[in-house]
């Protein structure tokens, strides 16, 4: 599964993406065009590359780091040239001047790795030669021209071109015939070196990517994971970035929360607005993150690799196939028991299931849930408000009010029953008194 296919999941992994600092198209292309990681040696050396560009972003001094953001500004995406070359085709001017500039800056780019210690975390391959051959004045100038040096005849033609213009048109003919032949020349000695090229390329992109995720990592205070070796996973203040950084502009913080979760169920109930469903978007977003090799946002974690990542979450209404919220949610939901069955370590997060039906179906289908993937070799995170009977699953509670405010920490409890906090979270909002004060009491008649 590539990085576009996932990018919109409603975990928020395109507002990471939109926050990473990439200096050039070509890098978030190749970003996008990533596969998701799936074992655990991939996933190692990645983050060993990503540790290398955060201790430069966390160590260096800021004119560095801008002197290599400005020269990656300038790659760009060759890659039709590059094709050209392999099929032997004649490069026209502006190919070999893009053939050229890459060398130039393949060059600099990796002059910079070397002076700071990173030249054995991207290697760049060498093109001087490449640069030697586009620039035999050895002016070293991003630019490129049928140099008169090429050729003794053509250097001859243009020097009687400036002395005859009554013959240019005769002799323009006649210099376009031999810088033709320059240049299929030319191109037959870069075919050579067509693969290299492309590696550089793609060199270039990887640092920019890998620049820009150090950056973000040190902006968002983010951590490197740790790959679990037993199949569980644990974090240690997890926080959403996108939810904390919409609470930090009006003045509010967001609250970190801790939780782990292995191979057997994980139950958590709350009441609505308990933060149930910022805490399966922000263990989805680390999942994604992890396997596509982000840095993570918590204080610390350990993470262990999935073959497959699911995250159903409920008013998913699908129009296009005539299907209401709760028909498309069964669907999804039906797809993670298929493949519970067929696949090893999947990783399943399923928001409020059943949401929108009646509480006893509702409840049931809940249940019914539990039992049926607990069964599977996955890990399954589940939130509800129905009372469950959770079976051999974890569960874990929001402890909700303390003291008058709403604590989202999360709480292990013995049983899925649900807290009942709908009524202090709506006098929390201001909803009018009387319509709570008249609910509370017919809360309390029923509970007698």
């Amino acid at each position: 599964m590539q990085l576009k296919n996932v990018i919109d999941s409603p975990c928020a992994l395109r507002f990471m993406l939109d926050k990473l600092e990439l200096q050039s198209g070509l890098a978030r292309r190749c970003l996008l065009d990533m596969e998701m990681l799936t074992d655990a040696e991939s996933i190692a050396a990645c983050y060993d590359v990503l540790r290398h560009f955060a201790r430069f972003v966390a160590d260096t001094d800021h004119v560095h780091i801008s002197t290599l953001l400005f020269k990656l500004q300038t790659l760009k995406d060759i890659g039709t040239t590059i094709r050209n070359l392999e099929h032997h085709a004649t490069l026209d001017d502006i190919e070999l001047f893009e053939v050229k500039h890459l060398a130039i800056l393949a060059v600099d780019v990796k002059k910079l790795l070397r002076q700071h210690g990173l030249d054995q975390a991207v290697e760049v391959p060498d093109l001087d030669e490449v640069i030697t051959i586009l620039d035999p004045d050895g002016l070293k100038m991003a630019s490129f021209y049928i140099y008169d040096s090429y050729c003794q005849q053509l250097k001859d033609l243009r020097t009687k071109m400036r002395q005859h213009p009554e013959l240019s048109d005769q002799l323009l003919l006649e210099a376009g015939e031999i810088e033709l032949e320059v240049r299929t020349d030319l191109s037959k000695q870069l075919h050579h070196f067509a693969p290299t090229i492309k590696r550089a390329l793609l060199a270039l992109a990887r640092i920019d990517i890998e620049l820009a995720k150090a950056l973000q990592i040190k902006q968002m205070g983010l951590c490197f994971p740790v790959i679990s070796q037993d199949g569980v996973s644990s974090f240690e203040g997890l926080f959403h970035p996108q939810v904390k950084e919409a609470l930090e502009t009006v003045g509010r913080t967001f609250q970190p929360v801790d939780i782990s979760f292995g191979l057997k169920p994980t139950l958590i109930t709350g009441a609505n607005m308990g933060g149930k469903t910022v805490v399966l978007k922000t263990l989805t977003l680390c999942q994604y993150l992890f396997q596509f090799g982000f840095g993570i946002p918590a204080a610390s974690a350990t993470i262990d690799v999935k073959s497959h990542i699911f995250f159903c979450i409920g008013d998913e209404q699908s129009v296009e196939k005539g299907l209401s919220s709760f028909a498309a949610e069964m669907k999804n939901i039906d797809a993670v028991i298929k493949a519970s069955r067929n696949e090893r370590n999947l990783l399943a997060l399923i928001d409020e299931p059943a949401r929108t039906t009646n509480p006893t179906e509702g409840t049931a289908l809940v249940t019914a849930l539990l039992k049926v993937l607990a069964q599977a070799d996955m890990s399954l995170i589940l939130t509800t408000h129905y009372d469950i009977e959770p079976g051999d699953a974890r569960c874990l509670r929001v402890k909700g009010f303390d003291n008058g405010v709403m604590n989202y920490a999360l709480v292990e409890v013995l049983d899925g029953e649900a807290p009942h906090e709908a009524l202090n979270i709506a006098q929390l909002l201001n909803i009018d008194p009387q319509w709570i004060t008249l609910a509370r009491d017919i809360v309390n008649t029923a509970a007698k």
